[in-house]
């Protein structure tokens, strides 16, 4: 049995700055591609930014790129979203996502096996 547990959102004003983790338990963690995904009131679900099994190859949606980053510790079973330069439309429940072997851009929800139950980040204008 996988899990995934988030941690670290919060509430932070805008143009601040808030790093995302994601604990892995069960399986193999180093075969998984892993994915952070956002989804605000209203809307779809979103891919925000994906790395894969080897932390080699990263992609992110084009809204985030440049503010957000991407990064694994496969010793540590963790995967992390550093987000600088926050802005009001950032605001959404932040889900981790694992899928065996994917590649970073896979942007597909039905590719992902696990999720994670969701870190709210709200950003104040």
């Amino acid at each position: 049995q996988v899990q995934l547990v988030e941690s670290g959102g919060g509430l932070v004003q805008a143009g601040g700055s808030l790093r995302l983790s994601c604990a892995y338990s069960g399986r193999t963690f180093i075969r998984y591609g892993m994915a952070w995904f956002r989804q605000a009131p209203g809307k779809e679900r979103e891919f925000v930014a994906g790395i894969s099994w080897s932390g080699g190859g990263t992609s992110y949606t084009d809204s985030v790129k440049g503010r957000f980053t991407i990064s694994r510790d496969n010793a540590k079973n963790t995967v992390y979203l550093q987000m600088d330069s926050l802005k009001p439309e950032d605001t959404a429940v932040y889900y981790c996502a694992a899928g065996l072997m994917v590649a970073a851009g896979t942007r597909r929800l039905n590719e992902y096996d696990y999720w994670g139950q969701g870190t709210q980040v709200t950003v104040s204008s």
